[in-house]
């Protein structure tokens, strides 16, 4: 395990060291993991300003140390918590984009976290993908968290919405999660694992460097 003090963990610790910290809670608190994890998620999925939390890497981690510590934590279990606390979160971020909508980023504070380029960015997606942005964005981070956020304020019809959300978290979660489950013990992943990390959260941004780099190309030949 990575060298880490377990006897004080914060949120900062969980984002920069997940595995450590997250292993350091599971020992230390047992049960009250599904709590913290799920917390976590629904914070990431649900609140516009928390985009900066773990999402992929989290459900790859937690689906490692379901193997690990199966005596603790039930794979099923994990996969069923996460997948009801993105749905719920993205709920939540669906009707602030609606009740509140543009005016957010008027409120003094939040502006500085919230950028408005972030919401141009998801728009931008929404007219190339249309409804399944809602299912692509699951895998792409802060554009998963400000998709439902958009989906509110373009007064996007509920039941579309929600058939969308309900798909895209199934797929989300039990992929990564279940990845995580198989490959998480195998002694490479294991003593590579922040790359391997690193690379799925790599191959997650990879279609908003893609989507960035091909407009700058256009803008430059216009």
């Amino acid at each position: 395990m990575e060298n880490c003090d377990c006897t004080s963990i914060g949120i900062l610790d969980l984002i920069l060291h997940t595995k450590c910290y997250l292993e350091c809670f599971i020992k230390e608190h047992g049960t009250l993991t599904y709590f913290l994890v799920c917390l976590i998620i629904f914070c990431e999925t649900g609140l516009v300003a928390t985009p900066f939390l773990p999402g992929d890497s989290l459900l790859f981690t937690m689906g490692m140390f379901s193997a690990i510590y199966p005596e603790v934590l039930n794979p099923v279990m994990i996969i069923f918590l996460l997948i009801l606390s993105a749905i719920v979160g993205d709920n939540l971020n669906y009707l602030i984009g609606r009740t509140l909508g543009i005016r957010i980023f008027e409120i003094k504070g939040l502006n500085r976290i919230i950028k408005r380029d972030y919401l141009v960015k998801t728009e931008a997606f929404y007219a190339k993908h249309g409804g399944l942005t809602i299912i692509l964005a699951r895998f792409i981070p802060i554009v998963r968290t400000f998709a439902p956020f958009a989906a509110g304020i373009g007064n996007m019809n509920y039941r579309k919405y929600i058939t969308f959300c309900v798909i895209g978290a199934v797929i989300w979660v039990t992929a990564l999660t279940t990845a995580g489950y198989f490959l998480g013990t195998n002694a490479w992943v294991q003593k590579n694992f922040e790359k391997v990390v690193f690379g799925i959260i790599l191959i997650s941004v990879l279609p908003v460097i893609i989507g960035f780099l091909k407009s700058k190309f256009t803008a430059k030949k216009q």
